[in-house]
């Protein structure tokens, strides 16, 4: 029977995402990524399958963009990714769910994400986890896409 886990990854293990994404083909962004671990701006959580890597996802603090991150408020959910052979497992819903939980945890009232218009599956995953608010409709360099919003709290008044 395989073990299945979802751990939050340490600096040192960072270049162990390599068996998820291509980081050489993107490493403008993996260096990005790897500064906001080591710095505190971004936590990543990792699916595994009996040790292995297969899926990541992480928080991000601060983002430069109030539609993604309203400080002490909103939180942003970045860079799902479930390696391919592990796809439409539900993984990728295990991965939000817990980073949703993590971030109720830390406190959080909302929590965004934004999705490429073109990517349905993913549209429909966030849709069915409760991101039903579409707080921005545009276009950027990559093409359209959209950022959702779910509430994880009420304030409290």
């Amino acid at each position: 029977m395989q073990k299945h886990e979802i751990i939050q990854l340490k600096p040192d293990d960072y270049s162990r995402c390599s068996n998820i994404w291509d980081m050489k083909r993107s490493p403008d962004m993996a260096e990005r990524f790897y500064g906001e671990l080591v710095s505190g701006n971004r936590i990543i959580y990792i699916y595994t399958v009996d040790g292995d890597y297969v899926g990541e996802v992480a928080l991000v603090f601060e983002k430069n963009d109030p539609d993604y991150c309203i400080p002490g408020r909103r939180i942003y959910v970045s860079r799902l990714v479930v390696k391919e052979t592990f796809r439409n497992q539900g993984i990728g819903g295990r991965l939000i769910d817990h980073v949703v939980n993590q971030a109720a945890k830390l406190d959080y009232q909302e929590i965004s994400i934004g999705v490429d218009k073109v990517n349905e599956g993913a549209l429909r995953l966030y849709q069915r986890k409760g991101f039903d608010e579409v707080i921005f409709d545009g276009e950027d360099k990559a093409g359209p896409y959209y950022k959702l919003l779910k509430r994880i709290q009420e304030e409290t008044q």
